[in-house]
């Protein structure tokens, strides 16, 4: 039986070497659907967990988030990381005591984010920053866990590289494992990224350019974000819409066989 000791080497083995692809499923079921596929480690992702419940993106509670990330580490053999936003508090020392509660679900990792949800002050002040990725390592410590710091600012209305490299600098001496800034896409600003905080790995979302290319650039992890889950819910979405508007049904016939789903959940209760 794997245990969580065991997942969480095995995360921390994956980032030694090398570049490898870790999807990001919403539920259970996509969950058991991306392992069956040979991927390595799974990912949570707060907007397509979000968009499941009927909610927007950042629409959750912390304890929602919690009791999915333990349903999500249970669900198969190989370790999760946790997407969990900011940490679901402002103030450092709430930061760590919500990563610790965050540890205790089963993940292997988790990412904590700079973002603030404040379009007037979309990032949190460097200084403030810095100290709540120290704190959520400081929460870490003993468990195995690894700590992932994005710095939002690409993706926020703050494309600046040189500020992302300052941030992810710092993230890195405060004691992050894993270093994240997405929307950083070209193949310069990547590099730039992975120079800057080397020998540390560095996660990239998935920009458009191939595993090949971003393994060259020296990327040690590439997630999906929600692309899965959007990309899910726009074939639903497609096929809903023409039985609305034409009455036909010929978007089942591009469906999963139910055959093939009920092989895939065989033996689960």
């Amino acid at each position: 039986m794997t245990t969580t000791a065991d997942k969480r080497a095995a995360f921390r083995a994956l980032h030694e070497a090398g570049c490898f692809v870790i999807p990001n499923p919403w539920d259970t079921g996509s969950a058991i659907a991306l392992r069956s596929l040979g991927f390595k480690a799974l990912a949570s992702t707060s907007a397509g967990m979000a968009w499941a419940m009927g909610r927007a993106d950042g629409a959750v509670t912390r304890d929602e988030v919690l009791a999915h990330l333990t349903e999500l580490a249970a669900a198969t053999d190989i370790p999760l990381n946790a997407d969990f936003e900011g940490g679901f508090a402002d103030d450092p020392e709430t930061v760590a005591a919500n990563v610790a509660l965050c540890a205790e679900t089963g993940v292997a990792g988790l990412s904590i984010e700079d973002s603030t949800g404040d379009a007037a002050a979309p990032l949190y002040e460097f200084s403030l920053a810095v100290e709540r990725i120290a704190a959520a390592r400081a929460a870490l410590a003993g468990t195995g866990v690894l700590l992932t710091a994005r710095t939002e600012g690409f993706i926020r209305g703050r494309p600046d590289l040189e500020e992302t490299v300052r941030r992810l600098t710092a993230f890195s001496d405060a004691g992050a494992d894993v270093l994240y800034a997405p929307g950083v896409h070209t193949e310069i600003e990547i590099a730039t990224v992975v120079r800057a905080v080397a020998p540390k790995p560095v996660n990239v979302l998935a920009p458009g350019l191939s595993v090949a290319t971003l393994t060259d650039l020296g990327a040690r992890r590439i997630s999906v974000g929600a692309s899965l889950a959007r990309t899910a819910w726009g074939e639903f979405l497609r096929a809903a819409r023409e039985i609305a508007a034409t009455g036909e049904f010929g978007a089942f016939d591009r469906g999963a066989k139910g055959g093939e789903l009920n092989a895939l959940f065989a033996g689960r209760s």
